[in-house]
């Protein structure tokens, strides 16, 4: 990558800190993350510097910092919240307690050139700190100020130092893009887009850089990710030097394989794809498993195997290779790989401990371990990646074994739950089974809530909220859609209930109903993705199924999907008119946070 045309971003432990450089990217600015211990002579190279915001005060002993050589490198440098009073404090200014302020704020703009430029004289930001920069540097003058915050933004151009109190990086705060946008390309002279075909040929670049002469062996779920990784080593290295391998687990969706072949087929890259069925291996060693962390180290560890053992049977030399995976940020952040050290939510199967030692071992490659989903669809398309590949749901690399819930104990019986006054109307059960979720910024496993009574989602989204903000005994809040039952405190939990073909089976159809209703109403694209998960809770001999439609645009938050009544209730009755397995459909309405997309 040409550091040159791009910023630094120095990550502090705020929480937002990543999203600068997403909202950068939606600039089409390129940025990196990197540690407070940047040396310097890396951070000359950039065009421009922003510190993050972070959860510490600045006059704490141990508090992140700087080298304060950077500001003797000439180049332009934003400081965000923490940032902003860490600038300060370095440039002599003062910083101590001042006015709380959490939340949305009244920005009243001072001078509107630099970073304001194109501002309203007043605009509504959001604010996180109780620390604030009292007196300025000496050179430094006021841009803004809030009611409750005098130098709420400050620059001293000779210098080229910018501090800003508020965090413009978070959607919440007016005209925060445009700020972001006013540093790259009026201050640090960024003056050409970095459109995504230019991103495309950095990570081109990148990848022959980081192979070297060796040649790369490739994982290909058959999902978004993976299927774009490949696509991407395919563009950067001979044929010769890149083998993919599609493992069927077993666990894959109805008519996954045979899709994606075709697909791939389409494409000219069938001819570096070798198939393996390697389905009877995955469910055997997953037989009697039900923790969902356990789940996922045991594909995880599969997965290496059968790498291995691939490779000895194509002739290849394991340490002539590099294993190719299709990793992208938010797995990173939820496994808790993040500079930052992110909490656990959930520990991906390309995180398990054979391939952390890899990586640690400098052979693995992940071409997209810095993007978002959505950011991988458009990169896809513009490697002339099939659309109906691109914009399919995202498939989790463990596929439906966990989406298919298990229960290693004996049954429990749902308990009724009181529902605030106001939502009198609905009737409600405590469920006894986990899943997890994150609330807080980290995992919790918790028990759902089950509710019936009127499709109005409006009303469904505030009891959700009122039911997964009284504690963190509930993170999920599901919602009858159709079943089989009298009240729902006739559900129960089955007993020693584990992962099985037969249930197996039972998921794949009513996935494959679900799709094909969407598919029949246009729908596909509506929603960005749509788990169907199996759970053990039955109400007469049969489990239930829980539809989970999301609308995100990364992954790290997202809303229930609104779906159309009529489609709805077309994908549940049909569910439950062809499987009799089944005897409920329930649709979940809980957001992430304090849920989880998948339920493991």
């Amino acid at each position: 990558m040409n550091t040159e045309k791009s910023l630094a971003v120095i990550d502090l432990g705020g929480q937002y800190c990543h999203m600068i450089s997403r909202r950068l990217r939606d600039l089409n600015v390129w940025s990196d993350i990197v540690d407070s211990d940047v040396s310097i002579e890396k951070l000359g190279h950039y065009a421009g510097v922003i510190l993050s915001g972070g959860p510490r005060s600045v006059n704490e002993d141990g508090a992140p910092t700087v080298d304060s050589r950077i500001l003797e490198l000439g180049i332009p440098i934003l400081g965000i919240c923490y940032g902003h009073q860490l600038l300060a404090k370095m440039l002599g200014g003062d910083v101590s307690a001042g006015a709380t302020e959490y939340g949305p704020a009244s920005l009243s703009i001072i001078d509107n050139k630099e970073l304001f430029e194109g501002a309203n004289s007043d605009i509504q930001v959001w604010m996180s700190h109780t620390d604030s920069v009292n007196r300025l540097p000496v050179g430094a003058k006021e841009l803004a100020r809030t009611p409750s915050c005098k130098n709420a933004a400050y620059s001293d151009p000779e210098r080229k130092v910018y501090g800003v109190q508020f965090h413009p990086e978070v959607v919440h705060s007016e005209f925060g893009a445009d700020l972001l946008e006013n540093f790259a390309r009026r201050i640090c002279r960024i003056r050409s887009k970095e459109e995504i075909g230019a991103q495309v040929e950095h990570l081109v670049e990148s990848i022959r850089n980081t192979v070297g002469e060796a040649s790369v062996f490739f994982f290909v779920s058959g999902g978004v990710d993976s299927t774009v990784a490949f696509a991407l080593c395919a563009r950067a290295l001979p044929k010769e030097r890149l083998l993919g391998v599609y493992v069927d687990t077993g666990l894959m969706r109805k008519r996954e394989t045979e899709e994606f072949k075709s697909m791939l087929q389409e494409k000219g890259l069938s001819e570096r794809l070798l198939v393996r069925d390697e389905s009877h291996r995955f469910l055997s060693a997953l037989k009697g498993t039900y923790d969902p962390e356990e789940k996922r180290r045991i594909i995880g560890r599969l997965f290496v195997d059968v790498q291995r053992e691939a490779m000895r049977e194509y002739g290849i030399n394991e340490g002539d290779w590099l294993l190719g995976q299709g990793t992208i940020y938010p797995d990173t952040i939820e496994s808790g790989g993040t500079a930052g050290k992110a909490a656990v939510i959930k520990t991906h199967h390309n995180r398990c401990d054979e391939i952390r030692t890899l990586i640690e071992e400098g052979r693995v490659i992940e071409p997209l371990a810095e993007f978002y989903k959505d950011e991988v669809r458009h990169l896809g398309e513009t490697l002339g990646v099939d659309r109906q590949l691109t914009q399919r749901w995202p498939f989790p690399g463990p596929g439906l074994a966990i989406r298919c819930l298990c229960n290693n104990g004996s049954g429990s019986i749902a308990k009724r739950f009181i529902l605030p006054e106001q939502f009198s109307d609905y009737e409600a059960v405590d469920v006894p089974i986990r899943s997890v979720g994150v609330q807080g910024d980290s995992r919790t496993y918790a028990h759902p809530i089950a509710i019936r009574g009127p499709l109005d989602f409006e009303k469904l989204q505030k009891i959700s909220s009122a039911v997964c903000n009284m504690d963190k005994l509930h993170n999920r809040v599901i919602y009858l859609v159709s079943g089989r039952m009298g009240d729902l405190s006739s559900g129960r939990i089955k007993s020693d209930v584990f992962l099985d073909e037969s249930r197996i089976t039972t998921l794949r159809d009513a996935d494959c109903i679900a799709r094909e209703v969407m598919e029949r109403h246009q729908l596909m694209e509506s929603v960005w993705q749509f788990p169907v998960v199996l759970i053990p809770l039955s109400f007469s001999d049969g489990e239930s199924i829980v539809l989970r439609p999301v609308n995100s645009q990364d992954g790290m938050t997202a809303n229930f999907a609104r779906l159309n009544a009529t489609v709805l209730s077309e994908i549940a009755e049909t569910i439950l008119e062809q499987l009799n397995s089944v005897d409920a459909v329930f649709l979940d309405i809980s957001d992430k946070p304090p849920a989880t997309i998948e339920w493991e």
